[in-house]
């Protein structure tokens, strides 16, 4: 008999197998588990060198799978100031002032989480330059999609004489010919990013492309510092898998040193980031990627693409007008027969697709686009995805289901349920539309595959008030109560993540042979108001066998 090296007992275990949904013990054997049951069975598995933790009635949970995260940027988030709890320009003055003092030798002074109504009208370069003149300063939007700097950080960037940009990414210009600092998009704000030194770890989600001239060695050091500072910030939250939606070749090859350096704590995967202006032909480096990257800890074998920007920026692709600007939509990154020609060639070569459509306009181009893959290829177990889906047309909400595509949601997204405001969010959707908006329930009722993440560093990364969020969000006038179940939210928390990643085979539920990934809370989840979930806390996070966050609450 295996003895276990750990055992969790008088636990209550919620496993995510249907086939055995709770239990009292878990059993890890190395790098898996060996046996999930009752306390005493789970016993008799005990050697002279077992440690055995008595989870006291706290709820243990297959680790958390976050779905959607950009785990680089995260880490680089961590080191900015954030504002998101400002309002007004006194009081981000202040704030900016005081960073810029704690900060003297920075490059660029970056501010996070500045709502779009921050100032109370569009911020300018000027609004900055009056809080501060004589350094580069920004602030970036929640949503990740719109920066606003002063004047010294659009010179340094050398964006103040404007540049010529691909479509659907802007240096706004002003009537005096110069740039108004606003920065709509990533490529836009790209060269800023790339002056305060964070370039590289952006290239996946700004051009898709490597690192050229090919970073020093202290370079690729600086690099993984920011991956392991992301991975275990999400570590402390219960997570243990994670679908890094930006990255290329060069993040896997930084992956893949880390774990060789015995630093990578989680399981991580890791798309090709194709552009607009890619041929067809770009995808041979997707395929090599997917080659090349497919283990239980690092992998790729899927494509991220952008279809629209966001709904607070009016950069999200509508079918009608936005009701605040009558007569602009705005557009698909991707012409809709532009896109069902990649979506065919990706899908032919076996790789798996996730693509950002925020605006119903956009959520139906990438639903036409899967349709006329699975139409020239023939249908397979591709689980195709679509990340956010804001918006919805009635017409869409079955075809997903039909289709087999699975929604990636995000529960700390829905304004007024986390962090996010209602203002301007809903007044861009409008009163008419809002029961078409941030569906959950009504996608999981008409079929749809739910996947749930955070999007961090664009929301909170912890899961528990992502769960709470959920749980809590209240309807929209006129709307549908849109929450799912506890054990439905869980599930997309966990084995859904999993699955909709194409790492149920690994992780995702606890049962015989799969990995050693959980997390032991604070608390009996089952027994606490929603409101309180996030005040449970994780205890211990456990990736492969290894104790990769311990919070030291245990008795």
């Amino acid at each position: 008999m295996i003895a276990a090296d750990l055992i969790l007992t008088n636990a209550r275990v919620l496993t995510m197998d249907r086939d055995q949904p709770r239990a009292e013990a878990v059993a890890l054997a190395g790098a898996r588990i060996l046996a999930v049951g009752s306390a005493a069975d789970i016993a008799a598995l005990a050697g002279p060198e077992t440690r055995i933790i008595d989870a006291g009635g706290r709820t243990v949970l297959p680790g958390f799978f976050e779905g959607h995260v950009h785990v680089g940027l995260g880490g680089a988030d961590l080191t900015h100031l954030h504002i998101g709890h400002l309002h007004g320009a006194e009081a981000v003055g202040a704030a900016f002032r005081g960073f810029a003092a704690a900060n003297p030798d920075l490059p660029l002074l970056m501010a996070q989480e500045a709502h779009y109504g921050i100032l109370d009208r569009p911020a300018t370069r000027h609004d900055l330059d009056a809080m501060i003149a004589d350094r580069p300063i920004a602030m970036m939007s929640p949503d990740l999609h719109t920066v606003w700097a002063n004047t010294a950080a659009l010179r340094a960037a050398g964006l103040l004489h404007g540049a010529e940009m691909p479509h659907g990414h802007e240096v706004v210009m002003g009537e005096d010919g110069l740039a108004t600092g606003e920065l709509r998009e990533f490529e836009a704000f790209g060269p800023l990013i790339a002056f305060a030194g964070e370039g590289r770890i952006n290239l996946g989600i700004a051009t898709g492309e490597e690192p050229d001239p090919r970073p020093t060695e202290a370079e690729r050091d600086a690099d993984k510092a920011l991956l392991l500072k992301g991975m275990m910030h999400c570590a402390a939250h219960g997570v243990t898998s994670l679908v890094n939606m930006d990255g290329n070749r060069y993040t896997l090859e930084l992956l893949a040193e880390m774990r060789a350096e015995g630093t990578l704590p989680l399981r991580v995967k890791v798309p090709f980031h194709f552009k607009p202006h890619m041929g067809l032909d770009a995808l041979d480096r997707a395929s090599a990627m997917a080659a090349e990257f497919d283990d239980d800890w690092i992998s790729s074998g899927f494509v991220k693409m952008f279809m629209d920007g966001v709904i607070d920026s009016r950069t999200a692709y509508m079918l009608q007008d936005y009701p605040d600007q009558p007569g602009h939509r705005s557009e698909p990154l991707f012409p809709p027969a532009r896109f069902a020609e990649i979506a065919t060639e990706i899908d032919r070569r076996g790789l798996q697709i996730a693509v950002h459509a925020i605006g119903d306009g956009a959520v139906r181009t990438v639903i036409d686009g899967y349709q006329a893959a699975q139409a020239a290829n023939g249908p397979r177990d591709s689980r195709h995805r679509i990340e956010h889906i804001e918006l919805i047309d009635p017409a869409d909400v079955p075809r997903l289901g039909t289709l087999g595509i699975t929604a990636s949601l995000q529960p700390p997204h829905v304004p007024g349920a986390m962090d996010f405001p209602l203002q301007p969010t809903l007044s861009r959707i409008g009163a008419a539309r809002l029961a078409d908006a941030y569906q959950c329930r009504s996608l999981a009722d008409a079929g749809a595959p739910v996947a749930f993440s955070s999007d961090w560093p664009v929301a909170d990364v912890s899961v528990l008030r992502g769960i709470s969020a959920a749980l809590t969000r209240e309807p929209y006038d006129g709307a549908r109560n849109e929450r799912l179940s506890l054990t439905e939210v869980l599930h997309a928390y966990t084995a859904a993540g999993a699955w909709a990643a194409h790492r149920d085979h690994v992780t995702g539920t606890l049962r015989l042979g799969l990995a050693a990934d959980l997390v032991l809370l604070g608390g009996d989840i089952d027994a606490t108001d929603p409101t309180g979930i996030p005040d449970l806390g994780v205890i211990l996070t456990i990736c492969g066998g290894r104790i990769i966050h311990d919070a030291g609450r245990l008795d």
